[in-house]
């Protein structure tokens, strides 16, 4: 067990050092806990979970498609038109950016929403630095809210056999979608107040035009295939990789032949980021070689010892911990990690791990929002901020991060507790 904690916390530690190395430190890692006997050959499919994986790829390359397609511009160019001043249009815009997020990766909303928020600043000569931040926080937010809408999503999903459905009803109850609605509604008015005097009058301009619907029919069969299989309890476990990888093959497909092109059929396939799918890849691996060796359950062990055997504290240590933690690391090798903590936690005071894990993703999700660098989405805002010749200083970002982070997360945590723990 020593050697593997040595080798765990070393492969954080170099993640952490060495961000574009990630996946190879990962991949390194992962070959070493199997070369060394800690992770059985024998087991070793029964942690690489192919379902999560196949899921990424596959929402990645359509989701690519539909921002060739131009279709989220048009949508938010609609919305532009109809808000009175700049005050609403920042608010709509940054619940626009939430919901497309709940579909989206995080960082393709904020390229996509981004840039019509930089020319409305342009035309009425505004500052664009708490736009931009609050459409990228905004974008965080919802990333729990469906079983597409995050990575960390997609892992629990494929950890705890969630499907798409169970993140709106799970055991008769309202799930995490509704906890992570409550944050929005809350958070957009914690926006209002943040933007009550910008009150100048706003002018749409020219509507985007939309090169092809099809990609945004893809994208909805993607979502609707995986609410059809979540009515069926006994699938296939590649079901929902199956669905995402089928719909987005069928638009590399399609766009071949309406380009008449072989690079055409490729474009959506290499759009796909293959460094978040090598990292998960050897993360599944060094978890479970850590779990092999007992590490996760001595964790999950010290978990329940400093919570004194109170589900309430352990919760609460949980969503807070994330919180403080996703807001300094990637929140990806982070869940990867807890969720068999989580699992070990639940098991060690016989309970029902929702509570947990619910309160996992939300702490893990919300997180990144605290500080600059806390989550993908931030550093893509502020990087484009930046090629404008804007500036953004670590304050500018906590005026508007920190209380719209305490405005989501509070009212999650409490709804959680009351439906799942209580």
């Amino acid at each position: 067990m020593t050697f593997a904690i040595i080798l765990f916390a070393l492969t954080y530690i170099l993640m952490l050092t060495f961000q574009k190395w990630r996946p190879l430190i990962a991949i390194v890692s992962a070959a070493i806990f199997v070369a060394s006997g800690m992770m059985p050959l024998g087991k070793l499919m029964e942690y690489i979970d192919f379902n999560v994986l196949l899921m990424i790829a596959g929402t990645m390359g359509t989701v690519a498609l539909v921002i060739e397609s131009k279709m989220p511009f048009l949508l938010s160019d609609i919305i532009v038109e109809k808000v009175p001043n700049v005050k609403w249009a920042i608010v709509i815009l940054s619940l626009f950016a939430g919901i497309v997020s709940a579909f989206i990766d995080n960082v393709a909303t904020v390229l996509m929403i981004a840039p019509i928020a930089m020319a409305m600043a342009k035309r009425l000569k505004l500052n664009p630095v708490p736009m931009i931040i609050s459409i990228a926080v905004s974008s965080n937010l919802q990333g729990a809210a469906t079983l597409v809408g995050d990575t960390t999503s997609i892992l629990l999903g494929g950890y705890a056999g969630m499907s798409f459905n169970d993140f709106f009803v799970y055991h008769g109850k309202p799930s995490i979608f509704f906890a992570v609605e409550l944050g929005a509604v809350i958070s957009a008015i914690i926006l209002l107040v943040i933007f009550r005097r910008e009150t100048a009058k706003v002018e749409g301009g020219e509507r985007t035009v939309v090169t092809d619907y099809v990609p945004s029919i893809l994208l909805l069969a993607t979502v609707l295939g995986l609410i059809a299989a979540s009515l069926f309890p006994n699938r296939p476990a590649l079901t929902n990789g199956l669905i995402c990888v089928g719909l987005m093959l069928i638009g590399a497909v399609y766009k071949a032949v309406r380009e008449g092109s072989l690079k055409a059929f490729l474009a959506p396939i290499k759009e796909i980021d293959y460094q978040t799918v090598l990292l998960l890849f050897g993360l599944f691996i060094v978890v479970g070689g850590i779990t092999e060796e007992g590490v996760v359950d001595a964790l999950a062990g010290l978990f329940t010892k400093i919570g004194g055997g109170n589900i309430f504290l352990i919760y609460t240590i949980i969503v807070w911990a994330s919180v403080i933690i996703s807001a300094f690391i990637d929140n990806i090798p982070y869940v990867a990690t807890m969720l068999p903590v989580a699992q070990g936690i639940a098991a060690a005071m016989g309970v029902d791990p929702t509570l947990i894990y619910f309160g996992l993703l939300s702490g893990a999700t919300l997180g990144g929002n605290l500080t600059p660098v806390g989550a993908s989405a931030n550093i893509t805002g502020i990087g484009i901020l930046r090629k404008e010749g804007y500036e953004v200083k670590n304050s500018d970002f906590m005026k508007i991060g920190i209380p719209f982070t305490l405005a989501a997360i509070i009212p999650a945590y409490i709804y959680i507790w009351l439906f799942y723990g209580a």
